[in-house]
């Protein structure tokens, strides 16, 4: 369940310094050069800003220029937040998620659902949406325009760190910290900061008012009488919690199986910024794998043990130290991640983002603080990658034990358990926790349902730790991560007791590990990636070209006659209609046009294969990135193209099988007419 925050991004990331943008004889060069020199520099570089704002501007520009999306409601001023995607970012977003179908639905065995966008108040009420789900938000006490608080104040101080060369150690220190802890700070604490530091309203410079909680969940009401009340769900996983009953008896009531679900989301954002980064609508793919909570290894462990990558353990952000690359099988070994179907988890999703094209050495694997876990949470690990904003959240891997499940299971009255039959009766001790309602009612009021989850939620180590202390001392604290603070808990709020009891089977909670993955970022972070430029024919001039990897180009290969006369053009529809029956995505170019501008062109919406016709028997293939060209008979073009295009065979590979083709007069007069 994705939601970035400042903390993450800065516990994040010790910089690296930008090198300069170099001419390059490949694609593959210019794409790291440019990445170095929009990578996150060190504060003291205003010109590595420069880099990456410029960087920026070139990519988006370039995405809104060929509608791969732009704001909504453009033609009435837009509206923050709400952003349209046009033919190519759609096709684009289709490729994205017709992968993840086909690498995590299909090759996982997983049961898919969709459900509604609309949730009933009381689903989210059990899941903690309604009195949780909220940022801290101030007001230009002038025009009432709203802020979130902690962007407010992770604003100015990134902006001291970078731009003020005159700040003492200890304003330095003291702003990092207050970057590191931003998440922890109360409504108290962030306004006295906002306060100490003078933050006014950025655009009016107007005084701000002290922050107050605001409920991020667009609410709405089910039915004409209004009397059903509702809100438009924030995330697509409690749709699969609600339904675990029913999905598991379609499993033939056995553990582990996996449910996923791709939906739209929505979040009312209070100050929505940074693109598609930061949105009110979006998608989200979401799996909710279902595991025995005393059993969570995988048997396709193995399939990824061996793989390594960039990890950023608790440790290595604790101590300063930057990220490093580790191996997931140790990684699990060692307990520096929690368990095998974790580590599975995470290993599944490095090989989603890479093979979509995003780079690997701009992907890491960064695990949540003490601070940033939930108190029922496991272990929880992000997938961020490297953009020109610095290191975004794209994916959450998170083992929330059995929370969801319960809490439901309380509200509905529905038991959400699994079963294990036992061949002969066992004689079992078992640990009862047992809360007392009324007093915890009488001692925390409004409060009594986070303390109540919270006890019930303890593990059986830290149960019998109370369960001492309290026999020792009659009472003892005990932290409610949920109320951010302690309380006192009492011998008279909680029984908790060891009993033994024979069984004839074991029901239990399922636990759930849960990768969440942010579709738009994803998809924009993958735009950075695969976007580069290169020199025209012109003195100065850059061409724009996105080098998507075919899996998720919009558009797979185009068809041009070299010139404009009868005998090619038919050629040209008989190849279309080639492509067409192979199910391959294409564009036909009648115009006049140049060749060379036709190439630019469809270079820029990332199109990586070109043919053109220039003969009735055999064609021209051209590769986007390297510009190389084969020649094909006109019969096998289409299954050359759908070779590449569907993975089967690298550029490489058919490079080796077939002619390489010289351009010719005609098209070099062509070429040089751009």
């Amino acid at each position: 369940m994705l939601l970035s925050s400042a903390s993450r991004a800065l516990a994040a990331a010790k910089p690296r310094s930008p090198e300069p943008f170099a001419a390059a004889a490949t694609a593959v060069l210019l794409r790291r050069q440019l990445a170095a020199g929009m990578a996150a520099a060190p504060a003291s570089s205003a010109s590595a800003a420069g880099n990456r704002e410029a960087f920026r501007v070139a990519v988006t520009n370039t995405l809104e220029r060929r509608l791969f999306y732009v704001p909504s409601f453009k033609i009435y001023g837009g509206v923050a937040g709400l952003y349209d995607y046009g033919p190519p970012g759609c096709a684009v977003k289709a490729n994205v998620l017709a992968f993840w179908r086909q690498h995590f639905v299909l090759e996982e065995g997983m049961l898919e659902v969709d459900c509604p966008c609309v949730t009933p108040e009381v689903v989210l009420k059990a899941s903690g949406h309604v009195d949780k789900f909220t940022d801290l938000m101030v007001k230009d006490e002038k025009t009432g325009t709203c802020y979130r608080a902690d962007h407010l104040l992770k604003d100015f101080c990134k902006d001291k760190l970078e731009k003020d060369n005159t700040l003492s150690p200890e304003k330095t220190a003291e702003f990092n910290h207050v970057l590191a802890v931003l998440d922890d700070l109360s409504a108290e604490q962030l306004g006295a900061k906002i306060k100490e530091y003078g933050i006014v309203a950025p655009d009016t410079k107007n005084p701000l008012s002290d922050p107050y909680p605001f409920n991020l969940m667009f609410q709405t009401s089910i039915g004409p009488s209004g009397l059903s009340p509702g809100y438009m769900r924030p995330e697509t996983a409690q749709g699969i919690f609600v339904n675990f009953k029913d999905l598991y008896y379609y499993n033939g009531n056995k553990l582990p199986f996996a449910a996923a679900q791709i939906g739209q989301a929505f979040r009312n954002e209070i100050s929505p910024r940074q693109g598609l980064l930061r949105v009110r609508e979006f998608t989200l793919a979401e799996i909710e794998h279902f595991v025995d909570p005393e059993d969570k290894s995988h048997p396709k462990f193995r399939d990824v043990s061996d793989l390594e990558f960039l990890m950023f353990p608790r440790e290595q952000q604790l101590t300063g130290k930057s990220a490093m690359k580790l191996n997931i099988g140790q990684a699990v070994s060692e307990g520096t991640v929690n368990n095998e179907t974790l580590g599975y988890f995470i290993g599944r999703v490095y090989l989603f983002l890479t093979q979509l094209g995003i780079d690997k050495d701009r992907l890491r694997f960064r695990q949540h603080l003490p601070n940033e876990m939930a108190h029922y949470a496991a272990d929880c690990w992000d997938a961020e990658i490297e953009c020109s904003f610095g290191w975004i959240e794209c994916v959450g891997i998170a083992d929330r034990s059995a929370y969801d499940l319960r809490a439901h299971s309380d509200k509905s009255g529905v038991a959400l358990e699994a079963h294990e039959k036992f061949a002969e009766p066992r004689e079992v001790e078992k640990l009862v926790i047992t809360p007392s309602k009324k007093e915890l009612g009488l001692a925390f009021k409004g409060n009594q349902r986070m303390v109540l989850e919270a006890l019930e939620a303890m593990s059986e180590t830290e149960a019998l730790n109370m369960k001492s202390a309290l026999e020792s001392k009659g009472e003892v604290e005990f932290k409610v991560c949920t109320l951010g603070k302690d309380v006192t808990i009492k011998k008279s709020m909680v029984s908790i007791n060891m009993e033994k009891k024979k069984e004839h089977q074991r029901k239990f909670t399922p636990s759930v590990i849960e990768p969440s993955f942010g579709i738009g970022r994803i998809i924009y972070c993958l735009f950075e990636h695969c976007f580069y430029q290169r020199p025209g024919k012109a003195e100065d001039e850059q061409l724009n070209v996105f080098g998507f990897p075919p899996l998720v180009a919009p558009i797979k290969c185009t068809v041009f006659p070299l010139v404009k006369i009868e005998k090619f053009e038919v050629v040209a529809k008989k190849i279309s209609k080639a492509l067409t029956a192979a199910g391959i995505s294409h564009i036909i170019d009648m115009t006049g046009n140049t060749i060379g501008k036709r190439y630019a062109r469809t270079d820029e919406i990332g199109v990586p294969l070109a043919i053109t016709v220039d003969n009735t028997t055999s064609v021209t293939v051209r590769d986007r990135d390297s510009k190389d060209q084969i020649r094909v008979e006109v019969d096998e073009v289409a299954s050359v193209v759908k070779e590449v295009t569907d993975g089967q065979s690298t550029w490489a590979d058919i490079m080796w099988r077939y002619p390489a083709h010289t351009a010719s007069a005609a098209e070099e007069e062509e070429a040089s007419e751009t």
